[in-house]
Parts: C-alpha cells; sequence; structure tokens
C-alpha cells in the first residue's frame, strides 16, 4: 500500500506530547487536503495537527477529561517515551510544567530546545478524532511533498514508529489496513525488545498477559502501578470510573462487552466483538489470554 508523503517540522512547545502522539505543520497546509481517508484532517488554526504513530501504542501520560478525570499509566516509564520520541525526532532540551498546580497541566511542555525540527511524515489517513495517523520521519524526506510511495521495511526502520518499538517503549498495535509486511517488521522488533538481556523498555514490567490485580485505580495509575498495553489501560481505566458497587472488576466482562470492540484474531476467520472475549478475570486479577502482535483491531 502506498502512504502521502507531507514535509513539514515537528513542535513540542506548549503542547503534550506523549510517546506516541506529537504535533506537526506541513510546510504548505494544503497538503492537509489530500490526505485520504474517511474523516477529514482537522488542523487548528496554526496549521498543526496531531499525528499519531501509526503501528504503536505508549504508554499513557493524559488519558480521559475533566468529567471523567485525567488519568495515567506508571510515570516513569510513560515519560521516558515520551522523552525518547522527542529526542529521537531532534530536541535536544525539554522540560515539562511539574509545578503546576493541577495534575493535567504537569504534562505541558514549557522548554523545547529547538523550538520545532524538520521530517516529515507517511500518511494513509486518520482517526475519528481528525489526527493524522502516520509514519513519522525526521530530517530530509525521501521524495517530494505531496507525492505518494511504497513503504518497505527498510524505509520504516528509519521511522520514530520503528525505533520506538526496538527500544521497547512502545506496545505494536495493529489495525485493519496496516501493510501486512511492515506489521510483521514492527512484530519482529517488539519481539527482540522482549526477549533481550536484560528486556527493554516496557517489557522489564509488562504483566499483560501474565496478570495483575486491580484493587483500584492506583493499581494501574501509581509509580508502581502495573504496566499493561494501553489499550487495555483505557478499558479499566473507563470501567473504574464508573466506581461500580461491589467487588472492582465484577461487572468487567459486560463493561468490555458494552465497548464492542472490534478485532481479529490471528488464526481464527471470524472478527470478535468486545475484549471479554480475550481479556480474563477471577475477580481479583486481570490479563489478556492473546498477545498484542496477535490481534488486530478493526480501524472503522
Amino acid at each position: 500500500m502506498s502512504m502521502l508523503i507531507i514535509k513539514g517540522t515537528f513542535r513540542a512547545k506548549d503542547l503534550q506530547p506523549d510517546g506516541d502522539t506529537v504535533a506537526f505543520t506541513p510546510d504548505d497546509l494544503t497538503d492537509w487536503k489530500r490526505v485520504p481517508g474517511t474523516h477529514q484532517v482537522l488542523p487548528k488554526p496554526d496549521g498543526r495537527v496531531s499525528v499519531r504513530l501509526e503501528g504503536i501504542d505508549a504508554l499513557e501520560t493524559h488519558y480521559g477529561d475533566d468529567r471523567s478525570g485525567i488519568r495515567h499509566q506508571p510515570l516513569p516509564l510513560a515519560h521516558k517515551a515520551a522523552d525518547e520520541l522527542l529526542k529521537w525526532l531532534g530536541f535536544k532540551d525539554v522540560h515539562r510544567d511539574e509545578g503546576a498546580q493541577q495534575e493535567k497541566d504537569r504534562e505541558t511542555v514549557v522548554i523545547a530546545v529547538p523550538e520545532t525540527v524538520p521530517g516529515y511524515i507517511l500518511t494513509r489517513g486518520t482517526d475519528v478524532y481528525g489526527r493524522c495517523v502516520a509514519l513519522v520521519g525526521r530530517g530530509r524526506a525521501p521524495t517530494l511533498s505531496g507525492y505518494e510511495i511504497d513503504v518497505d521495511v527498510e524505509q520504516l526502520k528509519k521511522t520514530a514508529n520503528h525505533h520506538m518499538v526496538e527500544q521497547g517503549l512502545a506496545y505494536p498495535t495493529f489495525y485493519t489496513g496496516f501493510p501486512d509486511h511492515l506489521r510483521n517488521a514492527l512484530a519482529v522488533a517488539a519481539g527482540a525488545a522482549r526477549t533481550a538481556l536484560p528486556k527493554r523498555g516496557v517489557w522489564a514490567q509488562d504483566t499483560t498477559t501474565d496478570g495483575f490485580k486491580v484493587a483500584n485505580m492506583d493499581s494501574i495509575t501509581a509509580r508502581d502501578g502495573a504496566v499493561i498495553l494501553p489499550k487495555l489501560f483505557r478499558r479499566l481505566k473507563d470501567y473504574l470510573d464508573l466506581d461500580l458497587p461491589g467487588a472492582p472488576l465484577a461487572c468487567l466482562p459486560a463493561f468490555l462487552a458494552g465497548c464492542a470492540d472490534r478485532y481479529y484474531l490471528q488464526g481464527v476467520a471470524d472478527q470478535l466483538t468486545g475484549l471479554q472475549h480475550i481479556v480474563y478475570t477471577d475477580g481479583e486479577t486481570v490479563r489478556m489470554t492473546r498477545p498484542v502482535e496477535e490481534i488486530t483491531f478493526d480501524e472503522a
């Protein structure tokens, strides 16, 4: 599958980048109109758009809203991922507003040197939130902006997407439409990070498939909380926000069924609906029964 290449600059100052999302402004703002897909790119007044790195998912540094509460996964690893992405892109000195009165503001970058860095994105569309989903490259682009190119594994290895998975700082997370050869390359990179001695990044602490206890929100948000697949974290956070009476996990299977995530499993022909098929709970612990590399989520 070909991807559209757009040249521009990345920015961090006054924003809240994390390990898989960064702001990007094209050199030519009309390039946003070239992005394919059913969902329109929704740029800010200055032309920037939040770019979601395709094929990966890093620990959450701020998930939720003012009504339900903004939460994060264990911050040491979440910040390590965010810092590594910015460093890889070319930012030399980055500081967050750690002294902000409200916790949600502490993720805002107040100093970034330089303020912008050059780079490019390779995209095949947007998500439902108007974010451009893309492979992210630094420095000089491989061809002119506005052209479509076939992305091979060699080109993938030059992107932040591959780097973050290779370093173990992001989980591979696949959606329908992502080319098989790129998916396989990210899965190989994740496997190498997981089996390295010592294990790299999240894999040194990951309990997604081993299982972890959930007594309350701190179980998945504290500095020493469970390190798990961000997709699972988001569902657990939304569930715990309900503050249902009784045992904390009693209604989790029903909740997951109601969320109706659609996906395919490796070796299974039919599409499944609801993570309850691959998330097991005994009332005290939670674990996924399939590794993330074997799951393909429906991007529709």
